[in-house]
């Protein structure tokens, strides 16, 4: 066997360009099916981690329809009181023009309660989030994300400067840090985001009204979301006329979900293409290796006459075939995790990581190992079948 392999080097660095651009197919599909993967992975744990990181105690809560019943803030002191049940922060959002300065700039204004900053799990650069004095008195104060800050006033240490919402002179009381760890941040990365009193946005805006249709609800200390959304999910369906779809309860658990099968089909999808890829690669080495046979007629019938029997011819260019898929496999891992470290670096400020996921590599290799049995076993057999006196007269 050693012998054999030994054999089958040389073959193959006897025309090294000729086996490279052999080699080349599984090269780009191993390629493929690695670094594919892999950023799939990495994007999937990076998403789910920021979901992870707002727990798994709080939910979505969005009624689409009220059944002539509107949710107000009333009912939301109402609902406190349910042990199951922790902080609920209703919001309302619209896209608006902002000015400062004679400088214009559009803003996604999301009118808000106090409770919102917890559980969103914000962070505060400066000054203070949004009061309940402010939500009871509708104060025309604003709490803006770092990016707004920047692009509008040109500058983060903006406490006390006023800028005009939809042509109302609105006073900054806080800056918000722009924190990649949130899941709103997910959605909202690079948006100019500010927030205002609930109450004050109702009054502004003509197309939001007073009724509560979009919240987020928390499960109470000692409590489960299950326990909660079922709390939540039986409140909702004696209020709505036990229409299931005049609401929707989304949990954070089920987001999770949701984004790990999504990305579970996409992996399959990706590493079915990349399969196709390798495929393709071991159909090249099938035909180099019918070449190598044609070319190798005389050899092989001058080692048949002095005794080679047919298992050791057949071994030989079997082995060939699975040297030229695996010294494949292994170029393209190697390459693959060199462009997983130029994209690592490229992406390092944006809090991802794409690392070379070890299964995947696992699969690469034994898929290769099988395809340079499968693609060399018709070459390899077509040689050991060869007859020693039609071989030595071979004049091709």
């Amino acid at each position: 066997m050693i012998q054999t392999f030994k054999m089958a080097i040389k073959s193959i660095g006897s025309n090294k360009l000729r086996a490279f651009l052999t080699m080349l197919g599984i090269i780009i599909g191993v390629m493929a099916l690695v670094i594919l993967v892999s950023l799939v992975n990495g994007t999937t744990n990076t998403v789910t981690d920021k979901i992870s990181s707002l727990g798994t105690n709080s939910m979505t809560v969005t009624i689409s329809d009220n059944k002539g019943n509107p949710f107000y803030m009333s009912d939301v002191t109402e609902w406190t009181e349910k042990k199951q049940i922790g902080k609920i922060a209703p919001y309302q959002s619209e896209n608006l023009t902002a000015k400062y300065k004679g400088t214009s700039s559009s803003l996604s204004v999301y009118g808000v309660t106090p409770t919102y900053y917890d559980v969103q799990g914000l962070k505060l650069l400066l000054g203070r989030f949004i009061k309940t004095t402010d939500l009871n008195n509708h104060t025309n104060v604003c709490v803006i994300n770092e990016t707004a800050a920047s692009e509008l006033l040109g500058y983060t240490d903006v406490v006390g400067e006023e800028i005009s919402i939809n042509g109302i002179s609105y006073k900054i009381a806080g800056v918000l840090e722009d924190d990649d760890g949130s899941l709103t941040s997910v959605f909202k990365s690079g948006s100019r985001v500010a927030y205002i009193p609930y109450t004050s946005l109702i009054r502004m805006s003509t197309e939001v009204t007073n009724e509560i249709t979009s919240m987020y609800v928390t499960a109470a200390d000692g409590y489960t979301s299950e326990e909660t959304e079922e709390v939540v999910t039986e409140l909702l369906m004696k209020r709505l006329e036990e229409d299931e779809d005049a609401f929707s309860v989304s949990t954070t658990d089920a987001l999770e979900e949701t984004m790990t099968s999504v990305t579970s089909v996409l992996t399959m999808l990706l590493g079915g293409i990349a399969a196709i890829s390798l495929i393709v690669g071991g159909i090249g080495i099938m035909n180099i290796m019918l070449v190598t046979v044609t070319e190798r007629t005389r050899e092989i019938g001058i080692r048949k006459a002095i005794g080679a029997d047919r298992s050791v011819i057949l071994q030989q260019f079997l082995m060939e075939a699975v040297v030229l898929c695996m010294m494949g496999c292994m170029i393209g891992i190697f390459l693959s995790w060199v462009v997983l470290r130029v994209i690592g670096l490229v992406v390092s400020g944006m809090n991802m990581s794409f690392n070379m996921n070890l299964m995947v590599v696992l699969v690469a290799v034994v898929f290769c190992f099988i395809i340079g049995i499968v693609f060399g076993l018709y070459p390899a057999n077509k040689a050991a079948k060869m007859k020693p006196i039609d071989a030595l007269h071979y004049g091709g």
